[in-house]
């Protein structure tokens, strides 16, 4: 039988708020921009880039092998991939019949994420085993708009900090080296041939590593498509680590943010690429530790056969 943990209300009704609350800091005032119809380039970005809304990040779950007990987990039971507890269960924690419980439904879980939990878990074993590359300097957001003069490409209410021109500069004159499919996706015609490696979905799988800053950042991604078997902690601890990823690859593009409160990373001089790989290191740091606990979570998963 799996091993569970019992949780009573008091105890689990405060990491719940916690959670909310971690939450709210990020999602109110992105709620409140999309209200007024108003936009961040930076602080938007985890919100609409990825496919977990607001909503579904406020949810809390503890994660395998918890059981929430109370009038108030029941609710959970309109939740996908939660059960009840039947008498045997509740006897083997000491609980009388009929008492409210609830957990994870693992094996509802498994049949249905199987390939989810399956891919998860090739990316992250396969990014933590290869060396990390720190050589790019973030040049993969100036490719996506290298010769957008000519591909009529304009965001619509941000300038290139060094113009058209200098931008197009900065790419010819430095090696193009990104392993990552979906930033490679976003470049332009003309930037795609100027890329040293070609990644795709396909070979997706065989090209993350771990100095890559979107590589990183998708830890959240991976995270949050394994809830409920994850804990919530774990996967706003990802959400996090992304936040400050996307800040930091974003004062390294060629916009011009320092009005909205972000000083440029100037990736075009030595200093500036010296500044880029000291962040870049400290956050695979940091994405090291993640990636161990993600695939820590993964593990029992992998024990039932799935994986």
């Amino acid at each position: 039988m799996e091993q569970r943990s019992l949780l009573t209300a008091d105890v689990w009704r405060a990491r719940e708020e916690a959670h909310a609350q971690r939450v709210r800091r990020y999602s109110d005032p992105y709620l409140a921009r999309r209200s007024a119809g108003r936009k961040h380039p930076v602080e938007d970005f985890l919100f609409t880039y990825y496919t977990q809304k607001p909503g579904q990040l406020l949810r809390w779950h503890p994660g395998a092998g918890v059981v929430l007990t109370a009038e108030a987990a029941s609710a959970r039971m309109g939740w996908k991939h939660y059960k009840t507890l039947d008498d045997g269960e509740l006897a083997s924690l000491g609980l009388p019949p009929g008492t409210p419980a609830v957990t994870f439904d693992r094996a509802r879980f498994l049949a249905d994420r199987h390939e989810a939990v399956a891919f998860a878990d090739i990316i992250l074993r396969g990014t933590a085993a290869r060396p990390a590359q720190f050589g790019c300097f973030g040049l993969h957001e100036w490719a996506m708009v290298y010769r957008q003069d000519k591909f009529d490409l304009r965001h619509e209410y941000l300038q290139l900090r060094l113009g058209s021109a200098g931008t197009d500069k900065v790419v010819e004159d430095n090696r193009i080296r990104c392993s990552h499919f979906d930033a490679f996706r976003f470049y332009t015609p003309d930037a795609t041939a100027l890329n040293e490696l070609a990644p795709s979905r396909e070979n997706q799988r065989h090209m993350e590593q771990p100095g890559c800053l979107h590589a990183n950042m998708d830890l959240y991604k991976w995270a949050y498509k394994l809830l409920p078997a994850l804990p919530s902690e774990l996967v706003m601890d990802c959400f996090e680590l992304s936040w400050r990823i996307r800040a930091m690859d974003m004062q390294a593009s060629p916009y011009d943010l320092a009005e909205w409160g972000y000083p440029p990373i100037e990736i075009e001089t030595a200093e500036g690429k010296a500044a880029y790989v000291g962040h870049q290191r400290a956050f695979a740091g940091e994405a090291a530790a993640l990636r161990g606990r993600l695939a820590q979570a993964l593990a029992p998963l992998r024990i039932a056969g799935t994986v």
